[in-house]
């Protein structure tokens, strides 16, 4: 059996990870997945890890396709995750609805899980950012559980290790025992785009297919069913 490794950001991990046994099921590939930050990813890949399909933010896949890294016209895009707010299913959902109320919701939270940006993920950096905009990042240090991925995230909240969690809401649902609040407020919103392409170098004609299986239209609606538009 032709097996095919896939690196994929954790953003698109529920439908991935769904979709992949499928694809083996019907085309007698076998997929291997690996999963984390972007940043992390981008790194290895540059390092030198070979993979036949990488799946990365669309501002990463652009990047490595201009140093031309990928096999020509292989991208193929997957969805786009918003950044928003989760707690363990159970408990009272916080009011993010508004700037101010979200802000009050991290001042008063006794701690908080979110992406270390130190390990490439993109919420992670996002919130750091928007923390020191808003001059809060050393009045919320303190709280912040950090997490190398966003599934640890949503794991930390899950596990009751950390009242919130703020990660990409697809990063959430794949976990029992979160319960999505929202995405930020609009005017804080963050959302990114997530692609596949196909290293140079790579099993072409299988990369290909496991591409097109993703953005076959059963496979849209199951990206959507994750919070993936």
């Amino acid at each position: 059996m032709v097996t095919l490794k896939v690196m994929s950001a954790g953003a698109v991990e529920g439908p991935v990870r769904a979709l992949a046994p499928e694809f083996t099921s019907v085309s007698g590939r076998g997929i291997e997945l690996i999963f984390n930050t972007v940043g992390a990813l981008r790194a290895r890949f540059v390092a030198g890890e070979s993979a036949d399909v990488l799946i990365l933010s669309v501002p990463a896949i652009e990047a490595l396709d201009k140093e031309g890294r990928f096999v020509a016209g292989s991208r193929a895009d997957l969805g786009r995750a918003s950044c928003g707010v989760a707690v363990r299913d159970g408990m009272m959902m916080p009011d993010i609805s508004t700037v101010e109320a979200f802000q009050r919701m991290l001042r008063h939270a006794q701690s908080i899980a979110a992406n270390d940006p130190a390990h490439g993920g993109s919420s992670g950096i996002y919130l750091f950012d928007l923390l020191k905009r808003t001059n809060m990042l050393d009045e919320i240090r303190p709280k912040l559980v950090l997490c190398k991925t966003g599934r640890e995230c949503a794991q930390t909240v899950a596990s009751g290790r950390a009242e919130i969690g703020i990660t990409f809401t697809s990063e959430f649902v794949p976990v029992e025992g979160t319960k999505v609040v929202g995405p930020l407020p609009s005017r804080i919103a963050y959302v990114n785009g997530y692609a596949g392409a196909i290293p140079v170098g790579a099993a072409d004609t299988d990369a290909r297919a496991f591409l097109d299986f993703l953005t076959a239209p059963a496979s849209r609606a199951r990206f959507k069913a994750f919070g993936l538009e």
